[in-house]
């Protein structure tokens, strides 16, 4: 990363954190279909690139069992420090963590029997580099297993907040090439890069499923709007009275997507697989 999106990242690390549990729950599925499509099994060493507050490396943890291990990582000293804390508070032995970026990895060649990243390759700025890096530590026959948004237009998570941003704050057309969160939802464009940069086998799946989470839809603009470095910098420069009638807005937005006042959003994302030649 570069060090203006490592700080962007590290003032948002706070809110993150804040939310971690609920983010646990609304990507649950697509932790454990990252899992499977990357054969994560018992006594694996497991490494977890941009693993953020934590998550899928202490789901994993518990997969591979104490005879397997998880290394952590992301760019953010204060997203590795989150993570290292609630693996000590749920008591898990079995992982490690490092600060370091995708592309720098501080790990032997070799190292890993699966490297995965949930929701972190669509941000880095040199993804090809990243995954000769991520290759470069895994074994021989070992798995890659990327997971990254599909389409904004299908998934309303996303979507029906973006409507109602763009109705106050205008925002230039986003650079497809630059990192943001639906860099690589045009199917077939992250299984180009991961053959690009050296991995076989490559194949990419879509994964639907249901946001859920014990949210209201105020609740849920409060996540949003605080996890979102986006939506922070575009809301500082409102009106405290353009604020309130956003977050309104927004609750009417999503409210079908609330039956008994439950957040639940279908969504559409891709994991992409690959394997490193012998």
């Amino acid at each position: 990363m570069t060090d203006d999106m490592l700080d962007v990242w590290a003032e948002s690390a706070k809110y993150w954190t804040k939310y971690s549990h609920t983010i646990h729950k609304m990507f649950r599925p697509l932790t454990r279909a990252l899992i499977e499509r990357a054969g994560i099994g018992k006594g694996q060493t497991v490494l977890d690139v941009a693993g953020g507050a934590g998550e899928p490396s202490l789901t994993i943890a518990q997969e591979v069992g104490p005879e397997g291990s998880v290394t952590c990582t992301d760019g953010v000293a204060e997203m590795v420090d989150a993570a290292r804390a609630e693996a000590q508070r749920r008591g898990l032995t079995n992982m490690q963590f490092r600060q370091c970026g995708a592309d720098s990895l501080p790990f032997p060649d070799n190292s890993f029997d699966a490297v995965v990243s949930r929701l972190g390759v669509m941000f880095f700025p040199d993804p090809v580099a990243a995954m000769r890096e991520m290759l470069r530590v895994l074994r021989p026959n070992g798995r890659l297993a990327f997971a990254v948004w599909g389409k904004s237009d299908l998934n309303p998570f996303c979507y029906l907040v973006t409507r109602v941003m763009d109705q106050h704050v205008k925002s230039p057309a986003a650079d497809p090439e630059a990192p943001n969160a639906f860099r690589f939802a045009e199917p077939g464009k992250l299984a180009k890069v991961m053959a690009q940069a050296g991995a076989i086998d490559v194949e990419e799946n879509v994964v639907s499923f249901d946001i859920e989470a014990p949210l209201s839809p105020i609740q849920f603009w409060d996540m949003r709007s605080q996890t979102s470095d986006t939506l922070r910098e575009k809301l500082v420069k409102l009106s405290a009275e353009e604020q309130a009638q956003i977050a309104s807005e927004v609750e009417q937005a999503v409210k079908e997507f609330f039956p008994s006042n439950q957040m639940r959003f279908p969504t559409q994302l891709i994991i992409a697989t690959g394997t490193k030649s012998v």
